[in-house]
């Protein structure tokens, strides 16, 4: 029997959640694998919203971050009849008028797409990348369930409410989307292929034009050695260096980087280019954060916890009321401990996932580019180190300090004119008048008064003990709501059934039960919903 999708994630939902009751007290590291293994029986949609949220390092622990972040694709090919059939679709042709030969069998299979190799009329060798048939419908209906699924559970769960879980769906459905438009994939390997042409270190596969379609690209084929066959070999501090640099240009230079590079992604060719794959994700930093990470690296070598809290702000890690002198002392106690690590120890992603931690939830806005820039730090290190478990990231930037300063202080537009100064202080200097008439402006609606922000200490523990207040008379409605529906459901017999009782019912007493039980915990230990 085949479970109704909607059963199958309320099921899941309710599964998980009866195992987190269980074991958050008595044994919290099987809850990580639990929510893993829950994910992956859902499928792709929930499977690439999981990988996307292991992107948040401000709301997951760690062990869940790494949990999901493990989520791996485990799904079948589909027939390459198919494949055939939706490249005909997207472009119009039957494959043997676009193809010399086309090879049914993939190569490769994930959960968004396929990949198939082929020969074009004119020789070249190309891959092509299928998209999965249904998958879009089958996307969006899954997030309209997964929308009305964390709508119920934020009515019982107060602290979910606080994460704005919408606003993430919300975020990870369009990361999603992107995903699957493979015309995005196809714009961003020209944007970094373009930027990246002048490397001779590096080589990204072409886009064959006009190729392209939301459900299909082909792209050159381009053959090279896993990288990881290279890990801790004599070529590894070779190849180690080469992806530095490659990064050092793409963060500092380009604004534009790939996100993804982990070791599956990147292979090593014969002329000994690195060759770079996958580019559903790349990151993005505009000049000021790009001035504004290299002096956090700057601050993290030699130490200066007042540049690197500056370009904290700067970046967007610290926003809010905080107590400077309070983070420069956190930060400072961050860098110290670095200091005392070995060289080829030093994390710099990890420095500065630490003083974006400082200011705990009250100071933690890390916008999402910036989370791309962190989670692609972290990989980047990661695979360094393993080329070469002796890379000294401190001494590579020393080496390289007088490039970073040259590439930063060059046109921050690549391919573009840059402004003439005069011009930029002109512009500069005619703002100054209208960011004054709009103060000014804000001050005569306010009654000749401006607004200013303030922080009123010491109201917070009321504010808790009121919201408790009303969670648990809430929560004590809904629950009973929930007994009489499910006697009413029971009474009716209404929807599917399982062991001769309704389905719906048995959801609905499962809930009232576990918000039961909540209730009562949270009255005896007076510790508050």
């Amino acid at each position: 029997m085949r479970w109704p999708r909607s059963l199958q994630i309320i099921f899941a939902a309710l599964g998980f959640i009866t195992a987190w009751w269980w074991w958050h007290r008595r044994a919290p590291e099987k809850l990580p694998p639990r929510l893993r293994q829950s994910i992956e029986h859902l499928g792709t949609t929930f499977i690439k919203l999981a990988q996307g949220l292991s992107l948040r390092m401000d709301m997951l622990p760690a062990p869940y971050r790494e949990a999901l972040a493990e989520l791996q694709s485990r799904v079948a090919p589909f027939p390459g009849e198919r494949a055939k059939a939706a490249v005909a679709a997207a472009f119009g042709q039957p494959v043997e008028q676009l193809f010399q030969d086309f090879e049914i069998k993939p190569m490769a299979a994930a959960s968004i797409a396929q990949i198939h190799r082929a020969t074009l009329l004119d020789g070249r060798r190309v891959v092509v990348k299928v998209r999965r048939p249904g998958i879009a419908r089958q996307a969006v209906n899954d997030l309209r369930l997964l929308r009305l699924v964390v709508r119920l559970a934020s009515l019982f769960w107060s602290a979910l409410r606080r994460q704005r879980p919408l606003e993430l769906i919300a975020e990870l459905a369009a990361q999603l989307q992107g995903e699957m438009d493979l015309r995005q994939e196809a714009r961003n390997v020209r944007r970094v292929a373009a930027a990246l042409r002048e490397q001779p270190t590096l080589y990204v596969p072409a886009v064959i034009e006009p190729m392209v379609s939301a459900e299909v690209l082909v792209q050159e084929f381009a053959p090279g050695r896993p990288i990881a066959s290279y890990f801790g070999t004599s070529e590894g501090d070779a190849l180690a260096k080469a992806l530095f640099d490659a990064y050092l240009h793409q963060l500092f230079v380009v604004g534009a980087f790939h996100a993804d590079p982990h070791p599956g992604n990147l292979f090593a060719r014969e002329d000994g280019r690195l060759c770079l794959h996958d580019f559903g994700l790349i990151g993005t930093l505009d000049a000021q954060s790009r001035q504004a990470l290299a002096r956090m690296l700057e601050a993290v070598v030699f130490r200066d916890p007042e540049a690197a809290l500056g370009a904290a702000v700067e970046m967007g890690f610290v926003a809010g009321v905080f107590d400077r002198r309070v983070l420069r002392r956190g930060i400072d106690e961050v860098l110290a401990e670095l200091q005392g690590l070995p060289l080829h120890e030093w994390s710099i992603a990890e420095a500065m996932w630490r003083i974006a931690r400082l200011g705990g939830g009250d100071h933690l806005r890390i916008p999402r580019h910036l989370l791309v820039l962190l989670r692609t730090l972290f990989l980047l290190e990661s695979t360094l180190r393993a080329l070469n478990p002796q890379f000294d990231l401190v001494q590579e930037l020393l080496q390289r300090r007088d490039t970073l300063r040259t590439a930063l202080s060059a046109p921050s537009t690549v391919g573009l004119a840059e402004r003439p100064m005069g011009e930029q202080v002109v512009r500069s200097v005619r703002s100054v008048p209208g960011l004054l008439a709009q103060w000014l402006a804000q001050a005569s609606a306010d009654d000749g008064r401006p607004q200013v922000s303030v922080h009123l200490r010491g109201l917070e523990r009321l504010e808790s003990h009121l919201e408790r207040i009303g969670n648990r008379l809430v929560l004590a409605v809904l629950a009973m709501g929930l007994y009489v529906g499910g006697a009413v459901l029971m009474l009716h017999s209404v929807g599917p059934r399982l062991m001769g009782l309704p389905v719906a019912a048995i959801a609905a007493f499962i809930a009232a039960v576990l918000l039961t039980l909540k209730l009562v915990v949270a009255v005896g230990r007076s510790d508050g919903l």
